[in-house]
């Protein structure tokens, strides 16, 4: 077996993607010699222990850190500044500091001016997860044969980008480095877009009168159902994706609004050619993320 990537790891929050790192780190052996945790409640905290998926659990952030050659946070994006205001005093001189986040821009703006001198900077986003949360949602296979983005900003040690992509890569995850700017444009229409529309949809639906609603419910059909799922994600995490993804993501949304105000012309109108291209373009798409094993 390789030589551990890093002597202890500490994970700053152990929801899905924190407890799916640690079960991936716990299952391999190769990635942390120890792996320390923390989270914001007492409940979490026993809940990790009890699951036995980490080393050790500490009760705060400063503490978790102390001494990790590795720094992972995993809690809503809207919490990272202060995570890092916590951690920074007690930060290892050379230790590599990363995070899970769906924006980009936004985590090197709340965390980049809080990181001491000596210490890496090295933001990250595993492209993986599901509608659940919490420490019993992880599994040790979340991220294998999916992407992981990295957006180091200008001037980050190169040997620091090379330890977290390498990470990355024993976890399962494709890695590739992306400017933070585009990678935010990115997101915002294959993920952040679409899940604005399933929250909006549901809450349509939601506010149908008595009748309606419960037969929506009660027949509802593989589309709505595709949308149920997406919107059980956890509020908590998107409300702060949404909020520091705000220009893309509404730059998205104008571009949406204007492609579907197009198919409900369509529609009034009868143009059935225009809307047979949508549904066949919308095929395209679906078989070429079959291709991409992205399905």
């Amino acid at each position: 077996m390789p030589e551990p990537l890093f002597r202890r790891l500490a994970l700053i929050g152990v929801g899905l993607i924190g407890s799916s790192l640690a079960r991936v780190a716990r299952e391999r052996g190769d990635i942390a010699a120890e792996v320390v945790a923390t989270a914001r409640s007492a409940e979490t905290r026993q809940r990790v222990i009890e699951l036995d998926i980490v080393d050790r659990v500490e009760p705060t952030a400063a503490l978790a850190v102390e001494g990790a050659d590795c720094i992972i946070m995993c809690a809503p994006v809207g919490a990272y500044a202060a995570i890092a205001a916590e951690i920074a005093p007690h930060l290892a001189p050379g230790s590599i500091i990363s995070d899970v986040g769906s924006t980009k821009q936004s985590v090197i703006r709340d965390v980049g001016p809080l990181v001491p001198e000596g210490v890496h900077f090295v933001p990250a986003h595993p492209l993986a997860g599901t509608e659940h949360s919490g420490p019993d949602a992880g599994f040790a296979t979340l991220f294998r044969d999916r992407w992981c983005l990295l957006t180091p900003p200008p001037g980050t040690d190169e040997a620091a980008v090379e330890k977290i992509a390498e990470l990355w890569r024993r976890c399962g995850s494709a890695v590739e480095v992306m400017d933070p700017n585009h990678h935010d444009r990115v997101l915002a229409i294959v993920s952040h877009l679409p899940h604005l529309i399933a929250f909006t949809i549901c809450g349509t639906a939601d506010d149908l009168a008595g009748e309606s609603r419960q037969q929506v419910l009660k027949f509802a059909a593989t589309g709505f159902r595709d949308f149920t799922r997406i919107a059980a994600s956890d509020p908590e995490m998107w409300r702060d994706v949404f909020l520091n993804n705000r220009e893309a993501l509404l730059e998205m949304l104008a571009r949406f609004t204007e492609d579907a105000q197009a198919m409900a012309r369509a529609v009034r109108w009868g143009d059935a050619a225009y809307i047979e291209d949508k549904v066949e373009r919308g095929r395209a798409i679906r078989r070429s993320l079959i291709e991409l094993r992205q399905a």
